[in-house]
């Protein structure tokens, strides 16, 4: 009976404990103005990606030739059934923004997955335990970086034919090599610390070191990265089914409807314009989101928010009570 008080009363101090480090958290992301909207953006691209076939108005490959190159709404010859226009098979834009944003989310999240994790054990590994596996890892990864990378893609995609696969292998095979080299490179600088030869001195293996002892402390750097590169793959497969070698008709993508609208951008410019601010919000919300992540990491720079944050607000009281004696002389 008193295990199981005991039990209950230290899960319950754990839930308070989380709490209070969320309530921290969101205290901090209101403070930050960019990174809340950054937040709020890439949440609503996420529930977008996720619902899409409940809030779509239409099948994104329904085509109706009867109505094609149809204007958005606010055009004299628009309606609300396709607010942002449709494309010249008649198919609508805004249904395939809308499910879109799955195909450059769904890249994106599995290229980081695959392309960090391998990036990552490659990195723990060369650091950690040097000598020749160091030697192996970094002439790998020098001669990889030697070659273009888009190039090697495009290659690759042209040999083996393009599909959702293929550009997820391809852009994971040409991006694992920075989650190396910072792996390393914070392996090296952690490797001396007395937490890591305290595990040594009592006989841990050298995989439960890193992966218990040495990855636990890189989270930060590492996910601050990983939201990075979650961005530049968005672009890469946008670049990559506009020449025609991502993903391929009749799935939809926003670099395949920005390459499908080039031919009809001076006669329909909507064509163009919904995917390509569709990219450019997506990457913007994830920089942002990035820029937060690195401020909520470091130390520093929180000490130098929250100093910013009381400037602020001390400042704002002092102008308050200026104003109010001001007020108060002049009623006297």
């Amino acid at each position: 009976m008193t295990q199981s008080i005991q039990l209950e009363t230290a899960l319950t101090d754990r839930r308070h404990e989380w709490l209070a480090k969320l309530r921290e958290l969101g205290r901090e992301l209101w403070r930050d103005k960019a990174g809340l909207i950054g937040v709020v953006l890439m949440t609503a691209l996420v529930l977008m990606a996720l619902v899409a076939p409940w809030i779509a108005p239409h099948d994104p490959a329904e085509q109706d030739l009867t109505a094609r190159l149809r204007p958005p709404v606010w055009y004299e010859k628009g309606t609300w059934d396709h607010v942002f226009g449709t494309d010249h098979l008649g198919r609508d834009v805004l249904s395939r923004a809308i499910h879109g944003a799955r195909v450059s989310l769904l890249v994106g999240l599995l290229v980081v997955v695959l392309a960090g994790g391998f990036g990552v054990v490659m990195g723990l590994m060369a650091g950690y335990l040097g000598g020749r596996m160091d030697a192996f890892v970094m002439r790998w990864i020098d001669t990889q970086v030697a070659f273009p990378g888009l190039l090697l893609a495009l290659i690759i995609l042209a040999v083996i034919g393009p599909s959702l696969t293929t550009v997820v292998v391809v852009l994971s095979l040409n991006g694992w090599m920075v989650y190396g080299r910072m792996t390393r490179g914070a392996v090296l600088a952690v490797r001396q610390t007395p937490y890591v030869e305290a595990a040594e001195i009592v006989g841990c293996r050298w995989p439960r070191i890193i992966f218990r002892h040495i990855l636990p402390n890189l989270t930060s750097p590492l996910l601050t990265l990983a939201i990075l590169e979650f961005a530049r793959i968005v672009l890469a497969e946008a670049a990559l089914s506009f020449l025609g070698l991502g993903i391929q008709p009749p799935a939809t993508s926003w670099g395949l409807d920005v390459a499908v609208g080039k031919n009809y951008m001076f006669m329909a410019w909507w064509l163009v314009t919904i995917p390509g601010t569709a990219i450019a919000i997506t990457v913007l919300a994830i920089n942002l989101v990035a820029s937060w992540m690195r401020l909520i990491s470091d130390p520093q720079e929180r000490e130098k928010q929250f100093a910013r944050h009381m400037t602020r607000r001390l400042r704002s009281k002092v102008g308050q009570r200026r104003k109010l004696s001001a007020g108060q002389e002049a009623i006297k």
